[in-house]
């Protein structure tokens, strides 16, 4: 999958992490892709919402070794 943008919010906790994605999504084009890197376990269901309440697809997303990797693409 072609990545235009990736920001690494390891360390940070809710909400730090969707709000560097939402800041992210808006220096990039419709159709563009973002790649977020966290580790507050809360993340899983708040990218998942947050996808949902923005309408920015969320494409794919991964659980590895404390890790949370969202991939969104700018609606």
């Amino acid at each position: 999958m072609h990545i235009d943008k990736q920001i690494d919010t390891s360390g940070l906790n809710c909400p730090l992490p969707i709000l560097k994605a939402k800041k992210a999504l808006t220096e990039l084009d419709s159709g563009q892709v973002l790649k977020v890197i966290a580790t507050d376990p809360g993340a899983w269901r708040d990218f998942e919402a947050f996808a949902r309440q923005t309408g920015n697809p969320m494409l794919q997303r991964e659980q590895t070794d404390g890790q949370f990797v969202f991939w969104l693409q700018r609606r």
